[in-house]
């Protein structure tokens, strides 16, 4: 696949050349989960013509019934094989803007809430680049078809084959991807068993953000077509690492880093000073976004490499935020806190107003924390006063609800109709009578 951006012209080519048989129009629910319809492919030239309507109030969080007409409209860079399908029956992807049925972005599209924040930074002459690195668990499904957490492998970090027995299901993921146009630049084995990770090349953030989400497809697809369960649940299980999705972020400005100056200490620009200032003073309320299920909380814990301060440090694992050794082009941020049970689009798109906020009003990220933060005593965390990221969902949605600018930034759609799904799910949580109640205290009172 040639690496230029596809036009509407090239897509409607490919589809009569390659002889495509459907094509599955894709978009974001605010929740991040993935929806689509299928259209047979003789009609590729009306859905670019004239996008294609679904009922906006069966989506969660889009629309109530009485004005629930939506569009989608295909982004034609977007366009990808799946690569799973029969050669006798192709079957292509496209990832869809959402919009008023006369054509107006909708308020409640993550995908348009990106685009808007990479619009501002646009306006300063800057595009944010951005490359994750998500994990997740391969488990065995049971007799009945049915995921397990019982884990297929007792490997560990870096291992290989055959101790490492989900290799051949991620080797299958890595050729999927590239099909689909990834550039993979590693895959291996995690810590956790049966926890892997596979990262590929950073890229600018709407592509980053469209990426993650069909990282997430394929993955679970050829897992599934595997034998297996691929999960990316923060934290399937006790006593072991979750599963994170680091994110590396950098700002350019006419092609040049902007994080990166050769004079400065440790050659870190002031722009990449204020930067990490703004992700700190926003980290806390972002956290709803980047950590948005209950379970991620049970990730954000002692003991297993998941930072629990918002700190930041040169090369050193234990803060929020780090800065990796490679300097010139490669200068970049990397924010430790997010899992991959996030929305990409919401997750970025705050991240990046975050760190914008920091250029704009100049905020000092104070002292770099180059310290093992997880060796820390209590009256040593009290007095360098290091701020804690969320012990719960409930406290990340209570401080994004004090968070004035990254409200704004969001806009009222999306953040009531999110709060209002995420205060259920942790109302829900929170008066559910667990296993651990009914283990430690139905003999004992």
């Amino acid at each position: 696949m040639s690496q230029h951006r596809l036009t509407q012209e090239d897509v409607i080519e490919l589809v009569h050349e390659l002889d495509v048989k459907l094509l599955h129009l894709q978009f974001s629910d605010i929740l991040g989960g993935m929806k689509h319809v299928g259209i047979p492919a003789q009609h590729v030239e009306s859905i670019f013509e004239d996008g294609v309507l679904f009922d906006g109030s069966s989506i969660e969080g889009f629309m109530r019934i009485e004005e629930s007409d939506m569009c989608l409209r295909p982004d034609p860079a977007t366009f990808s094989l799946l690569p799973w399908m029969a050669d006798d029956y192709k079957e292509a992807r496209l990832i869809c803007d959402v919009t008023t049925p006369e054509g107006q972005p909708f308020s409640g599209d993550p995908r348009g809430f990106l685009k808007r924040m990479i619009a501002q930074a646009a306006a300063s002459g800057l595009e944010m680049m951005a490359g994750p690195e998500a994990e997740f668990f391969l488990f065995e499904r049971g007799a009945d078809g049915q995921p397990t957490t019982k884990t297929h492998d007792r490997a560990g970090y870096f291992d290989l084959a055959p101790i490492d027995k989900g290799e051949t299901a991620r080797r299958q993921m890595v050729t999927a991807l590239e099909a689909m146009g990834f550039l993979i630049e590693a895959s291996h084995h995690e810590c956790g068993f049966g926890q892997h990770e596979i990262d590929f090349k950073y890229a600018d953030a709407l592509k980053t953000a469209d990426q993650v989400a069909t990282f997430r497809m394929v993955v679970k697809t050829v897992a599934m077509n595997c034998g297996l369960h691929a999960t990316f649940m923060p934290k399937p299980v006790y006593g072991i690492a979750g599963s994170g999705m680091h994110v590396n972020q950098s700002l350019f400005k006419e092609g040049r880093n902007l994080f990166f100056d050769p004079q400065a200490p440790d050659q870190l620009s002031q722009e990449c000073l204020y930067y990490i200032g703004g992700l700190m003073k926003h980290a806390r309320a972002f956290t709803a976004f980047t950590n948005p299920i209950v379970n991620s909380y049970k990730r954000l814990v002692p003991g297993h490499e998941a930072p629990l301060y918002v700190t930041w440090a040169k090369k050193n694992r234990s803060p929020m935020i780090r800065i990796p050794a490679p300097r010139g082009k490669s200068t970049r941020v990397e924010v430790r806190s997010p899992d991959p049970s996030c929305n990409p689009y919401l997750a970025i798109g705050l991240m990046l107003r975050a760190g914008l906020d920091g250029l704009e009003n100049r905020i000092d990220p104070g002292e770099a924390m180059n310290v093992n933060l997880y060796q820390l005593s209590p009256q040593e965390i009290a007095q360098r006063q290091l701020q804690t990221l969320p012990a719960s969902l409930e406290e990340a949605l209570q401080a994004f609800a004090e968070d004035t600018l990254l409200q704004e930034a969001l806009g009222p759609h999306i953040w009531s109709h999110f709060r209002e799904a995420k205060l259920r799910e942790w109302d829900e949580y929170r008066t559910q009578v667990h296993q651990w109640e009914v283990d430690h205290y139905l003999t004992l009172y």
